[in-house]
């Protein structure tokens, strides 16, 4: 079962989402990745301020493939998340409540999550052709000379993720691999 939320996040929705949990996300999002995430803390950096409203916002770390005709964005799969840790609590700290992609966050963005109540989605791999089907609009916001790494809003009606961090600090990635051990067997990769 999925639990259908709507950006921004608000509070309620934040202390009501749990580690574990399947939601289905709609409104609007941000894509970004390191690069784009660079110069965003370089701008803050000189004082300024960020190029989008962060305020209860979700940033998706993915970059666009071309799109097929009559769709607004190509395949979109999640990166590696840990390639913006060293960038994602200057970020949450400016009001940003959802940050989603794949693999675990560090320590340090674990933190700041708690502190600045912030959640971690992760996108589910492979989906990346799906997606583009659940992304109703996409438009470049800045850095345009960085292709599909430029800072995008997306317009989004029931993107899948799950929710790997909580406001807590509940990690999927921690809490519970034992869980998920023992549902493969890998040994036939050995023969």
């Amino acid at each position: 079962m999925y639990k259908k939320i709507n950006t921004p996040l608000n509070e309620d929705t934040l202390k009501n989402l749990k580690f574990g949990e399947r939601v289905l996300i709609s409104g609007r999002i941000y894509s970004a990745r390191d690069s784009a995430h660079k110069r965003m803390v370089e701008t803050l950096a000189r004082g300024e301020k960020l190029p989008f409203d962060a305020a209860g916002q979700i940033i998706y770390y993915a970059g666009p493939c071309p799109p097929k005709p009559g769709y607004a964005a190509g395949p979109f799969g999640p990166t590696t998340s840990g390639r913006m840790d060293k960038y994602a609590t200057d970020i949450i700290q400016q009001g940003l409540k959802g940050m989603m992609g794949k693999g675990d966050r560090a320590d340090s963005v674990i933190a700041a999550m708690i502190k600045y109540n912030c959640v971690y989605f992760a996108a589910i791999g492979g989906l990346g052709a799906y997606t583009s089907t659940v992304i109703k609009s996409i438009k470049v916001i800045t850095y345009e000379d960085l292709g599909a790494e430029a800072l995008m809003e997306l317009w989004v009606e029931d993107f899948p993720a799950i929710v790997a961090i909580d406001i807590e600090g509940n990690n999927l990635y921690r809490n519970e691999p034992d869980k998920y051990k023992d549902k493969f067997d890998l040994s036939m990769l050995n023969g």
